[in-house]
């Protein structure tokens, strides 16, 4: 596909030299349905990026547009704070019917600010209110959003650096084999909350990701999930599992820790729980921690109804009878296999892959080499993006609703992109 560079004059005289994905894709996006964008020099790209996990269900799903624009023309509530509206009323007698009663999980909902980070930010501040304490455990690689106590238990030394200030009250512990299965899970975390000569202050929880996105595709196991739970139980912390861009089904069940059999004490969640791409948040946790005191945690975001709207339409239509789980590990062994074949051809040298569900990274061993194929696909006709501390991996992130040939077409391009750029 020949590209001929827009006119970005606007972007480039007037935006601020913080913008990062237009870089990478040198493109004026003007249309979207399903598992493509359009440019508006009428060229189409698969999106194998969905939003940064905020589209799980594709692009103006017709489903949940037609509920938003239902919603809007019969003038919804658009603005609401934290007052209580018809539109709040059915997301949430809706999450409870479909995803906490079936699941047995005993959550109360929270309504942070409508970004991952702030959701973040309540569970932080919840974890410390509850225990008395300061101290939070997070993991090598992890990342948890941009704002200050995000950033605090994030990983990335570029994220932290833009902070601007010292980034306390955070501890890193090794991600699951962090040292290549040569160190017993949790030996140093566990020594150090044990010695009182260690200077770990104790923590008042844990936050972790069951598969790091941002951290470079990085799998935790089961075991090692359940083995933190139960840490975290007899050392009398609470566990926060961040599941912002790998819950809402991204690695099969509802949440990613489901696999696991763990009930964590708080949950965060955000990008694709709208559905439809809306800014909305959720900080869950169980009702015993429930100690907030009326707008302690608050924000004027925080009730965005038409997300409501499009959020229940999601739930409604594909959480209810368990194909959406069925379809999303089909899908993810469509990608296992391609990977494995690419990894094949490469003669199974310089280079990884790793992945649950339908989120997956190929690691290369030429760090450098991941941004080059993400730029070749991109000429191509598909967006992807690169994760890992050194931008290393390639990270594949496709809607939920993304078909099998949808899959195979993108799957074929990143092929061609990995021979191109050997």
């Amino acid at each position: 596909m020949t590209i001929t560079p827009p006119a970005l004059s606007v972007f480039q005289t007037l935006e601020s030299e913080v913008r990062s994905y237009c870089r990478g894709w040198p493109a004026v996006f003007d249309r979207a349905q399903g598992s493509y964008l359009h440019d508006e020099d009428g060229h189409t790209y698969l999106d194998f990026f969905a939003g940064a996990g905020s589209l799980n269900y594709g692009h103006n799903n017709p489903v949940l547009k037609r509920a938003l624009i239902d919603y809007l023309e019969r003038d919804g509530i658009t603005h609401g704070l934290d007052m209580a509206t018809a539109a709040k009323r059915a997301f949430l007698e809706s999450f409870e019917n479909v995803v906490l009663r079936p699941r047995d999980l005993p959550y109360k909902v929270m309504f942070p600010g409508p970004t991952g980070t702030n959701a973040v930010e309540a569970a932080l501040k919840l974890a410390r209110k509850v225990k008395g304490r300061e101290a939070i455990v997070s993991f090598t690689n992890a990342f948890h959003g941009m704002s200050l106590g995000s950033l605090a238990v994030t990983g990335n030394a570029f994220k932290r650096a833009g902070a601007g200030i010292p980034l306390v009250h955070g501890t890193p512990m090794p991600f699951d084999n962090y040292f290549d299965g040569q160190v017993p899970d949790f030996l140093w975390f566990e020594r150090l909350l044990e010695d009182q000569g260690s200077g770990l202050n104790k923590p008042a929880a844990v936050i972790v990701e069951t598969v790091q996105g941002e951290g470079g595709i990085n799998v935790a196991r089961p075991e090692w999930l359940r083995a933190l739970k139960d840490l975290c139980e007899r050392q009398d912390m609470l566990l926060i599992v961040d599941d912002i861009q790998m819950g809402c089904g991204r690695t099969g069940g509802f949440f990613s820790f489901e696999e696991a059999g763990i009930t964590p004490d708080i949950v965060t969640l955000s990008k694709s729980i709208s559905g439809y791409g809306l800014p909305m948040s959720l900080c869950l946790f169980r009702a015993e921690l429930d100690i907030w005191e009326p707008g302690e945690h608050n924000g004027t975001f925080r009730g965005n109804n038409p997300a409501f709207v499009t959020a229940a339409a999601a739930l409604n239509t594909y959480w209810t009878d368990g194909q959406m789980e069925k379809q999303t590990l089909a899908r993810g062994e469509q990608v296992e296999r391609a990977l494995l074949a690419i990894v094949d051809e490469e003669g199974g040298q310089g280079l990884s892959f790793r992945g649950r569900g339908l989120v997956w990274g190929i690691e290369f061993d030429e760090h450098s080499r991941a941004g080059r194929i993400c730029s070749r696909a991109f000429e191509l006709g598909l967006l992807l993006e690169t994760s890992g501390p050194e931008s290393e991996v390639v990270k594949l992130l496709p809607p939920l609703t993304v078909s099998p040939d949808e899959l195979d077409e993108g799957l074929r391009i990143l092929a061609r992109a990995v021979r191109e750029t050997a």
